[in-house]
């Protein structure tokens, strides 16, 4: 800033524009083109790039034809020489009013007449100044309610999320007449959510937090954090820690990690359809297609393709490992790389659509419960019979007859889907919430069956969980508070030692928190205390007036 003062010396706007005294500019090296800078910086940085693939690729090539590497053609010695050319540019010039001119992450760079000057901008999405905005919140307001701003944009234009949560708040009560008066504004990092897990907000939800445990599982603590506004559930989830920690804890075994997606195509004939199938199936093609799935991240790996057809219009199930993350995204992108390559072996076929559902996301669906999906975790605790006696409060015969009769018949009876439990979803949705998953997955990773059997005067119970998708990265798991579980838990971020790991694990806790939430209720059901843990922990009549309390 002092060299441009020094160069570019200004009087005050009283004096003589002609007394101004601007030495000549040295000469630049980014005047290697007669474009303007960041048309030039542009430029260089897309040849760096695409030499960059070209040449990675034509040594994959060599490799596998067992060509030696210093044999070149004529196009690779241009990329080489375009790749040198653009290296020592963008090495020279990194960081100088590279492609969207910016100093700093407060600051913009503008062109006025030839001289540079400062302009403030705040953190959003455009950092481009609009002098013709509104000054004030209230004229924004009005703006916003009368269609003239849209609301979605106004984070964009004020560069200040809060504000733009406040106003936007503003702005629904008046459209509407209603009060938010209750749902908090203040105490949130709105900046944290921008672009990635909640669009337009107007303040946030508060939800209670309690702690389960010590879950004692694999011979590791665990003080397992959920969030719900349901009495008993980590009361009764919490008893369920303690008689499986003085029992000797429990043990979990992960059987499969793959997230799927599944896409659906059209032929113009079955046989076509069946064509695609038979080629995308051969284990012949596998490696190939392996590798342009993989290239979508550094995480992915294509683990099978599993096909269905119905007519002519054919739905293959890609299942990849997607390392700390959830991995949605990452398969669907690697699911887009497969399709654009057998688009150039089948050109007659349609991308209907990147999900069909036979994946199947947030729905409850055989597949998931027959194939799995996510992390599939198997979970078991043996209950000596003096602690289901003196800590539950029931019988292992009673267990027993209870589990064979509700989670088991009873759930055949109503044509239950992966529901063969008590209340695993309780369990799921507040672990989910408390740890930033989604909870709409909450559908499949449901998905359980619970088994209790006399082993002995003891009593052996189990979960069985094929579809649990979490995630300790991405998403939900980023925010503040949802962080802050998850480091409770230990398993905070990705794992760079064991990819994978900590997804895993949460996975396991999963597991190992609804083993102790079924084996409670069970216990309260069978003892004939549900209804009296319920009335006591469950109910409140904090808003309920006299007349009402009198008509009860």
């Amino acid at each position: 800033m002092e060299d441009l003062r020094r160069r570019f010396p200004i009087k005050n706007n009283d004096e003589e524009t002609s007394n101004v005294s601007v030495a000549p500019p040295p000469r630049k090296a980014s005047d290697a083109l007669p474009l303007p800078l960041y048309l030039t910086n542009t430029f260089f940085l897309a040849l760096f790039f695409a030499t960059v693939y070209f040449l990675l690729s034509r040594w994959r090539e060599k490799i596998r034809n067992s060509t030696p590497l210093h044999v070149v053609d004529l196009s690779e010695i241009s990329a080489l020489f375009c790749f040198v050319a653009s290296f020592i540019y963008l090495l020279g010039f990194f960081g100088i009013d590279l492609i969207f001119r910016s100093s700093s992450d407060d600051d913009v760079w503008v062109n006025d007449e030839d001289l540079r000057r400062k302009v403030p901008c705040g953190q959003s999405l455009d950092c481009s100044v609009d002098h013709h905005s509104p000054d004030s919140d209230e004229e924004i307001v009005k703006s916003v309610v009368e269609g003239t701003i849209p609301s979605y944009s106004l984070e964009t234009k004020l560069g200040d999320c809060k504000r733009a949560a406040a106003i936007r708040r503003e702005a629904v009560q008046r459209i509407t007449g209603k009060s938010l008066t209750g749902l908090p504004l203040e105490g949130f990092d709105y900046d944290s959510i921008l672009g990635q897990c909640c669009e337009m907000p107007v303040g946030y939800v508060q939800i209670p937090v309690g702690i389960a445990g010590p879950l004692l599982l694999d011979g590791v603590e665990y003080s397992v954090p959920m969030a719900t506004t349901e009495g008993c559930l980590v009361a009764s989830t919490n008893r369920g820690c303690k008689a499986i920690h003085m029992s000797g804890g429990a043990v979990s075994v992960l059987m499969k990690d793959a997230m799927t997606r599944a896409p659906v195509v059209k032929f113009p004939s079955i046989t076509r359809a069946a064509d695609a199938m038979f080629y995308l199936e051969d284990p012949a093609n596998f490696e190939r297609l392996s590798l342009i799935f993989n290239k979508s991240s550094r995480f992915a790996r294509l683990q099978k393709i599993t096909c269905t057809i119905a007519g002519r219009n054919l739905y293959p199930r890609f299942a990849c490992g997607t390392g700390d993350a959830m991995g949605m995204n990452m398969v669907s992108k690697g699911v887009q790389n497969v399709l654009d390559f057998i688009k150039g072996e089948f050109p007659d076929m349609d991308v209907v659509g990147i999900s069909g559902n036979y994946c199947s996301d947030k729905k409850a669906s055989g597949v998931n419960w027959i194939e799995g999906r996510g992390k599939h975790v198997v979970c078991e605790a043996f209950i000596k019979a003096d602690i289901v006696e003196k800590v539950l409060k029931t019988s292992v015969a009673a267990l027993v007859e209870l589990n064979m009769l509700k989670n088991l018949t009873g759930s055949a009876m109503a044509g239950s889907l992966g529901g063969f439990n008590a209340h695993a979803s309780n369990i799921v949705s507040a672990v989910f919430i408390a740890t930033g998953q989604d909870p709409a997955q909450n559908v499949e990773s449901s998905h359980c069956i619970t088994l209790i059997q006399a082993e002995g005067n003891d009593l052996h119970i189990s979960v069985s969980m094929p579809c649990i998708e979490v995630g300790t990265v991405g998403g939900g798991t980023q925010l503040a508070s949802q962080s802050a579980c998850l480091n409770l838990l230990g398993m905070k971020g990705s794992n760079n030692e064991a990819p994978g790991s900590n997804a895993q694990q949460l996975a396991r806790i999963v597991a190992g928190t609804v083993l102790a939430g079924e084996l409670s209720l069970m216990s309260a059901i069978a003892a004939g205390q549900l209804v009296k843990s319920h009335m006591k922990y469950n109910r409140s009549s904090r808003d309920i007036g006299p007349s009402s309390q009198v008509n009860r």
